[in-house]
């Protein structure tokens, strides 16, 4: 998170643990889809994921080319693609439709949260998060809707994996912003090959025979080199070990053989 994010954040009402807001959004909402479009929407590897395989498992740099602008973290040059809206009229989301969203089943997580927002930092004992209640004018989904805490959101939405998944993500920014040392275009070119391009990373997998050099069980690889989901939730999170190892020459889940 940038500091811009955060300082809009800060200036949000927090929404304390326990405390309740109403919201609902669906086609009996005026406002239905009017949030859809002109969007500044970043997305996630976990994003990037989920959206491909939902769209039939297209391949990365066809998802990446048609669907996203690469941008990346100023701060630690890690790539940041921007989900790309349609020209014309409002620009409207590339998955909007006038029933809805037709990737909802596996739309970004950031399209999940909303209405809330979520600052993190590193605790002694992990991620610690706030909220905050993004109200936006135009937005009439609180004027009826069912009452719910942040917790009971998150959990409505099915956010667990998303925020985990997110979560490694932002701590491995967090121990390159650290160092005050962006990547180099070649280590951020080797970051979009992994964490976006889960394909392209088993390609990778096999023609540098990494798993010879690095100690993963058996059923690890195999659950990593597995074409489906849950195999490409596997490659992901064995993608971010990668990446901390050869950034940093040391990794805290992985160790060289």
């Amino acid at each position: 998170m940038d500091d811009a994010s955060k300082d809009y954040l800060e200036s949000l009402p927090e929404l304390h643990s326990g405390e309740t807001f109403c919201f609902d959004c669906n086609p009996e909402v005026p406002c239905f889809n009017q949030c859809c479009a002109e969007l500044t929407l970043p997305l996630t590897p976990y994003d990037v994921l989920r959206l491909r395989r939902h769209m039939d498992n297209i391949a990365s740099e066809t998802f990446l080319a048609n669907f996203t602008t690469m941008r990346s973290f100023p701060d630690t040059g890690f790539p940041l693609p921007m989900l790309r809206m349609l020209q014309g009229p409002g620009e409207p989301c590339p998955f909007v439709t006038p029933g809805g969203c037709s990737v909802y089943e596996n739309r970004p997580g950031a399209c999940r949260f909303y209405p809330l927002g979520r600052g993190t930092k590193m605790g002694e004992h992990g991620i610690e998060e706030r909220f905050f209640l993004v109200q936006e004018p135009h937005c009439h989904g609180f004027d009826k809707g069912t009452e719910r805490t942040a917790e009971q959101w998150l959990h409505n939405e099915e956010l667990s994996d998303y925020n985990a998944a997110n979560d490694r993500y932002m701590r491995l920014m967090a121990l390159v912003r650290a160092t005050g040392k962006p990547l180099e275009s070649r280590m951020a070119t080797m970051a979009v090959l992994c964490l976006f391009q889960i394909d392209k990373f088993r390609e990778l997998i096999s023609q540098m025979h990494i798993f010879a050099h690095v100690d993963v069980p058996a059923a690890r690889q195999a659950s990593i080199m597995a074409d489906s989901i849950d195999g490409d939730k596997a490659a992901l999170d064995f993608a971010l070990d990668w990446m901390e190892l050869i950034i940093f020459g040391q990794s805290s889940q992985l160790s060289k053989k």
